[in-house]
């Protein structure tokens, strides 16, 4: 017998766009073959896929780190700020950061020297490097790394080391308060004492590094066969014939590059909201790298004209010539200009160089745990934190 009323389902499919309570049910569309399915990808866009992928190996990248530091600070046991312990951490950390970068960035350098001796040899990096290859190959490019690596090992050691026990020292002697109003001149003072102590370890393999990559052939052809070259021929005062040079150049340099990188890291600091503490090892040494960067390109302009000198006379000052003497024979064939040859191709790489020396030195102090460099804090209040 048919039923009376009609039925629940009669009634939702006449009134269901009618009645406030009753919401239509969707009908599930039928997919096309041609439309990709989802389901079969990690990721529905290429963009999605590399970012899940960068996420993943650089969260792998950072649990290995934080093992190996781990690791690391087990075995060297607890460092105390300003302890010795602490100051060969750091001096291990300134063999790293300025024995790579120096010797990564030795084609440059040795198109630099090239032109800074003769500013018409090469046009351009590209050309030099083109000729250099074609004439003698990748290890012709690459001449000089060998002194490069071990002068600027030592150097980077004694440089980064020295600097943070002078500055502990000076900062002791003008107490906490001065610090604050004379830290400027505190970084560089403590910049200047460790370069000065850093250069007599450097002058003896920037000799030989700029004879290999001002004469052609080279005179040498590796580091210690070049020192005892110079030594026989001209005794043991040959390797530091371009010491005052040398301090001339690296000196400026150095201060420049510490002082100034504490102040802009500083500065870096102060913008951001909150204190450096709130932010990820990741970002402080961003931080430190973009400071050492804008840093290094105040460093090239400063010392740029001695390290010009210093390429000369390396490479042109005669057998018993005075210092003097020959500085005012080159300067007379070379002039004002003739200083500042080859300052473009030194802006990008001192600049590069300071920016990752600062970025892998900061970075090896965060792996032994230590804090990273700069931020305005005296070094009592750095010991207490």
């Amino acid at each position: 017998m048919q039923a009376l009323f009609p039925s629940q389902k009669t009634l939702s499919q006449t009134f269901s766009g009618c009645s406030p309570f009753v919401q239509p049910q969707p009908q599930p569309k039928r997919a096309s073959r041609w439309l990709a399915q989802s389901d079969r990808y990690p990721a529905w866009s290429a963009v999605d896929d590399a970012k899940n992928k960068a996420a993943k190996l650089s969260d792998a990248a950072v649990a290995e780190f934080d093992k190996a530091s781990n690791k690391a600070q087990a075995k060297a046991g607890a460092i105390e700020l300003y302890s010795p312990k602490y100051y060969a951490a750091c001096t291990f950390g300134g063999v790293m950061a300025c024995g790579l970068t120096h010797t990564a960035v030795t084609p440059l350098d040795l198109v630099k020297c090239r032109r800074q001796v003769d500013s018409k040899m090469y046009k351009g990096n590209f050309e030099a490097w083109g000729k250099i290859g074609r004439a003698e190959g990748l290890r012709g490019v690459f001449t000089g790394w060998g002194p490069t690596l071990y002068g600027y090992s030592v150097q980077g050691g004694l440089k980064y080391g020295g600097y943070e026990f002078f500055k502990k020292f000076y900062g002791d002697l003008a107490g906490e308060e001065n610090f604050h109003k004379y830290k400027t001149l505190i970084y560089l003072s403590a910049s200047a004492s460790a370069e000065f102590i850093a250069d007599l370890g450097l002058c003896p393999f920037e000799a030989v590094k700029v004879r290999m990559q001002t004469t052609i052939p080279p005179f040498a052809r590796t580091t210690f066969g070049g020192i005892s070259y110079i030594t026989g021929k001209e005794g043991f005062g040959g390797l530091y014939k371009g010491l005052y040079p040398l301090w001339g150049r690296q000196i400026p340099y150095t201060m420049m590059k510490f002082a100034s990188f504490e102040t802009i890291v500083e500065m870096i600091y102060n913008y951001l909201p909150g204190s450096k503490s709130d932010y990820s090892k990741a970002a402080q040494t961003g931080v430190s790298f973009t400071g050492g960067y804008l840093a290094g390109i105040l460093c090239a302009i400063v010392s740029h004209p001695a390290d010009v000198m210093v390429s000369k006379l390396n490479a042109n000052r005669q057998a018993g010539e005075g210092f003097g003497a020959a500085m005012g024979r080159i300067y007379g064939d070379i002039g004002f200009r003739g200083l500042w040859n080859g300052l473009p191709v030194r802006i990008v790489m001192i600049g590069t160089l300071t920016g990752l020396q600062w970025m892998i030195y900061d970075y090896f102090k965060i792996f032994m745990g230590l804090p990273t460099t700069g931020g305005g804090a005296t070094p009592n209040q750095e010991k207490k934190q």
